[in-house]
C-alpha cells in the first residue's frame, strides 16, 4: 500500500458531482493498493498514520499525531499512486490493483482507519469521479509506502 498524506486545515471531496464530504483539522490520506497488498499491510498503515507526530505542540514544533489532538481523517481511493513511469511518457498501472481485490481491502482499511482513530472518518467511493480539495497546513505532505516499512 502507498499513501500520501497531507496535514491539513480543511479537505473535501465532491464525488460524482453532487455529494460532498469534508473535513475540517486533520488528514487527506490519498492511498493506492497494489495486487501484493493484504490486510497486515492495511493494519501496520493504519497505525502508522493515527500515531504520526506531524502536529504541533504548544512550542511549535511537530510533536502531536492527529489522534492525540482530535483530528479528522478524509481517505481517498487513488490507484494512480502506483503509476510506473520509467519506459516512455504514458504511465502504466499494471501493479495497482483490480476492483476485485481493491475495494474489499480499502473498506477493511476504513474499518481499521476509524478503529485506530477511535472515530468515523470521511471517505471518497471507490472508483468515482471525484474533486479533492484541500488547504494544506505547513505544507505537510508526506509519502508512506508499506513495501518499504524499515
Amino acid at each position: 500500500m502507498r499513501v500520501v498524506i497531507q496535514r491539513v486545515i480543511q479537505s473535501e471531496v465532491n464525488i460524482n458531482g453532487d455529494e460532498i464530504r469534508r473535513i475540517q483539522q486533520g488528514l487527506l490520506v490519498l492511498l493506492g493498493i497494489e495486487e501484493a497488498d493484504n490486510e497486515e499491510d492495511s493494519d501496520w498503515l493504519c497505525k502508522k498514520i493515527c500515531n504520526l507526530r506531524i502536529f504541533d505542540d504548544d512550542a511549535g514544533v511537530m510533536n502531536i499525531s492527529v489522534k492525540e489532538m482530535g483530528g479528522e481523517i478524509l481517505l481517498i481511493s487513488q490507484f494512480t499512486l502506483h503509476a510506473l513511469t520509467k519506459k516512455g511518457n504514458r504511465p502504466s498501472y499494471i501493479r495497482a490493483a483490480r476492483p476485485e481485490k481493491a475495494i474489499p481491502l480499502y473498506e477493511y482499511t476504513i474499518k481499521a482507519l476509524e478503529h485506530e482513530l477511535g472515530k468515523k472518518i470521511q471517505t471518497g467511493t471507490f472508483g468515482a469521479d471525484m474533486k479533492v480539495s484541500l488547504i494544506n497546513n505547513g505544507p505537510v505532505t508526506i509519502s508512506i509506502d508499506t513495501k518499504n516499512k524499515e
